[in-house]
């Protein structure tokens, strides 16, 4: 018999393979355009995408991001990302832990992550609702030994759980929460949304706690509202149907949030939501971001087999390559500095919010 939560990772699972569940609305990633240099004065094949993050050295700024575990069914597929990982020098996170926190047998659906990448930038993954619930330290500490994590994403999910049949919506005291575990735990914690964004004044507060990175996940990516709203039509939930519907598309876009979140806090920051390719990354990194994360795209691939996920994060990190030749950048630090222009409705958003996007294309120190 499955457990309550395993059924519904299962689920989520066969929905994200069959269903079209991304944001009806763009991740704002068309707004940005970086400023191409006619003479980039180096040589492509001497171009350096190698960087380092929360003390781990990546060969691009990369991130498999968190999409499953906790199901038999999973195993598989975190498997062939880990091993991927492993080969081309990239970090991983896995999906939510609370199956295996709940049931101990499920463990191996993660830990195979560290198994089949054992030297590679590994992210536990725990949500506020079992932060919550129980004691947020020894539920940090759980799942970090359980995959011997090197970093711990915690996701900040308030949107899915206000639409989601079985959703927990107890979020009051979290981010003492998330204090507690960041002063209690040795290795980087960051916290991360999961398809809505997060605003200045959150990523403030994230950083005065001591949080030592953000993954923005912004709207643009996978719509868990539209996940649970097909969930919901399974087991006829009008109301929750209704929710998801409605809120599928809520939240601040990728771009957007990037830019609140990098203007605002001087911390690491992912760019996840919507990043679909290595223009996208490259894009996010001249908008600040330290590194990228994509993690739908990647499901396909890992149930192909470890070639043809190898083969498609080759072509994401040539993408990388040839935006940065095109802007004249020879690493990743210098990508973070290329002229980049913001424009349309990213830029409606931010002059609204009292960001001054046009120091991006000046590269004045903000």
């Amino acid at each position: 018999m499955r457990t309550e939560t395993e059924a519904r990772k299962l689920s989520h699972l066969k929905i994200s393979l069959k269903k079209q569940i991304e944001s009806r609305r763009s991740a704002g990633f068309d707004d940005i355009s970086i400023v191409h240099k006619a003479l980039p004065e180096i040589n492509k094949d001497a171009i350096e995408t190698s960087t380092t993050i929360f003390g781990h050295k990546l060969s691009a700024p990369i991130i498999i991001g968190p999409m499953t575990g906790g199901t038999h069914e999973a195993q598989r597929i975190n498997s062939v990302l880990a091993q991927t990982a492993e080969r081309l020098g990239l970090g991983i996170g896995v999906g939510s832990q609370r199956s295996a926190l709940e049931n101990r047998n499920l463990t191996y659906t993660y830990h195979v992550v560290r198994e089949k990448a054992p030297n590679a930038l590994v992210f536990a993954n725990v949500g506020c609702p079992q932060l919550i619930k129980g004691n947020a330290v020894e539920t940090a500490k759980a799942a970090i030994e359980m995959i011997d994590a090197d970093a711990l994403y915690i996701h900040l999910n308030a949107l899915q759980e206000s639409v989601q049949h079985e959703g927990e919506t107890c979020f009051q005291t979290v981010l003492a929460k998330i204090g507690q575990v960041v002063k209690a735990v040795e290795v980087p914690i960051i916290v991360k949304e999961t398809g809505a964004g997060i605003s200045s004044d959150v990523a403030k507060k994230l950083k005065d706690i001591g949080v030592s990175g953000i993954d923005v996940s912004g709207a643009g990516g996978t719509s868990w509202a539209g996940v649970e709203y097909y969930r919901a039509k399974q087991v006829s939930d009008k109301l929750c149907a209704r929710l998801g519907q409605t809120f599928w598309n809520w939240g601040i876009s990728t771009a957007a949030s990037l830019v609140e979140v990098v203007m605002s806090t001087a911390t690491t920051v992912i760019a996840s939501g919507g990043v679909r390719s290595g223009l996208d990354i490259a894009k996010s990194l001249a908008l600040g971001a330290s590194a990228g994360s994509l993690a739908l795209p990647l499901i396909r691939p890992a149930l192909a087999g470890q070639r043809e996920t190898e083969n498609f994060l080759r072509i994401i990190i040539e993408e990388l390559r040839t935006a940065m030749f095109l802007a004249g950048a020879k690493t990743v630090q210098d990508m973070r500095q290329v002229p980049t222009v913001v424009m349309g409705s990213t830029r409606e958003w931010l002059s609204q919010r009292g960001f001054d996007t046009a120091a991006y294309a000046r590269r004045a120190s903000f």
